[in-house]
């Protein structure tokens, strides 16, 4: 069984879903195919959700007027039938019906929820309507009679594994299904999400229920690079990277793949690779369990970062310190990325302002807390990164002229991160880039 993902892009435009309807019948092997919501309506539903949170039912209502004409649009140009055209045109009436009652009852979580769940199940039908039409077998599976996720937001693997396997057993002959990415079920059977980006996560839970063959990840660009292009020239996709890699580029910023969707495949040991929809014939970037080569592979980069720092030369040696310190981040569910240590200081970073003044507040009984905002991570990855002889050397060499709020060295062998500034991020990126990588 193989997975395919296709992000928003991929499916954005009507001549780009016939992309993917060509992509997938390349072959007549056995496979899953999982849709992200066509570009731009999730960020619309998020808006249509935040304008009801504030009551503003008159803002919310030409959001959903907007989004329906752009669906109206795009249906007449995907399908050519008079019977497909009624279909994709009743699939979406129905979806935007259901929007507008909205509007009608009072809005809560739940129902925010229910909205964010639009786009995938609007882009899956709309593309089993043209895969009808065109005569090609597929099964419409409802991510949602399978996906699920516990109290604490977590995927329920086994109980996945369980109900997917059970329900493609009653379909033995069928080679084509088509799922929703991102849309789940939670610990109170409502309607839910795997948060933004969960697409990749849904792929990869899947590809790791059924241990498939392989997860391809498709989007609009050829592989994972090793920069970020938007903002540094001359930058290359990355071949091959090892899951470990892959994960610490992920998590620190590469947009191309989900944080979280490393961890099923790897745990089942299922290749991902990330390819290209308008370039199928790119290689992209394969990601296994294989480690290949050591040095600098990579370097990416995470925004939004606030720097804590806690001085208390009187509890900082002190044994339980730490302990009690990490139990406050605990109590208000904010996750660490990178910590330091002296002997009169602990620093740390979050990524989730949320709490920060709770954080603040309770971390002050322990000494003076210091706090500095708009950071960012710059993460430089690679296998054996941080034990590669003269690796630190040559990054600390390349940020000679730029101030570093801290480094975290150690942690992990395939990775070595700087805490800057935001306002030199991109400066320091280009700066990386010729001085850890050699151009032919």
């Amino acid at each position: 069984m193989k997975i395919m993902k296709f992000g928003g892009t991929s499916v954005g435009k009507p001549e780009r879903m016939h992309q993917v309807k060509d992509l997938i019948i390349q072959d007549d092997s056995p496979k899953i195919v999982v849709l992200s919501a066509l570009a731009g309506t999730t960020n619309a539903l998020v808006q249509i959700g935040e304008a009801l949170s504030h009551a503003d039912k008159k803002g919310a209502k030409l959001i959903i007027d907007e989004l329906q004409s752009h669906y109206e649009s795009f249906y007449l140009e995907l399908l050519g039938t008079d019977a497909g055209r009624a279909k994709a045109l009743s699939i979406i009436q129905e979806h935007f019906e259901f929007l507008n009652i909205i509007l009608k009852i009072n809005f809560n979580e739940a129902i925010n929820r229910d909205i964010l769940a639009q786009g995938e199940l609007l882009s899956t039908k709309l593309f089993c309507t043209l895969l009808d039409e065109l005569f090609i077998d597929a099964v419409f599976l409802p991510a949602i009679d399978f996906m699920s996720i516990d109290e604490n937001q977590e995927p329920e693997l086994l109980k996945i594994e369980e109900r997917l396997k059970a329900i493609l057993s009653d379909y033995p002959h069928q080679k084509l299904f088509i799922t929703q990415g991102f849309v789940c079920k939670n610990h109170r059977k409502e309607i839910d999400n795997l948060k933004r980006g969960g697409s990749d996560y849904t792929a990869s839970l899947i590809g790791a229920a059924l241990n498939a063959e392989v997860i391809e990840i498709w989007t609009d660009i050829d592989g994972m690079h090793n920069n970020d292009p938007r903002i540094v020239d001359q930058t290359k996709p990355i071949a091959q990277l090892s899951f470990d890699e892959a994960a610490e580029l992920a998590y620190f910023g590469a947009k191309i793949l989900h944080p979280a969707s490393i961890w099923p495949a790897q745990m089942y040991n299922v290749p991902v690779k990330l390819l290209n929809t308008m370039q199928p014939e790119a290689l992209g970037t394969t990601i296994t369990a294989e480690e290949q080569g050591q040095g600098v592979k990579a370097i990416a980069a995470k925004d939004g970062i606030t720097a804590i720092k806690i001085k208390s030369s009187r509890m900082l040696l002190a044994y339980g310190f730490l302990r009690k310190v990490f139990e406050i981040f605990e109590k208000f569910k904010t996750p660490i990325d990178m910590i330091t240590t002296s002997e009169v200081a602990l620093s740390v970073t979050i990524d989730d302002e949320t709490h920060l003044a709770e954080l603040i507040a309770e971390l002050e009984h322990f000494g003076v807390v210091e706090v500095d905002q708009n950071q960012s991570i710059i993460c430089i990855v690679g296998n054996m990164v941080a034990e590669s002889k003269g690796t630190l050397k040559d990054i600390m060499d390349a940020m000679i002229e730029y101030p570093i709020r801290m480094v975290s060295y150690g942690g992990s062998r395939h990775n070595v991160s700087l805490l800057v500034n935001t306002s030199i991020k991109n400066d320091a990126l280009r700066t990386l880039n010729k001085s850890l990588f050699t151009f032919n």
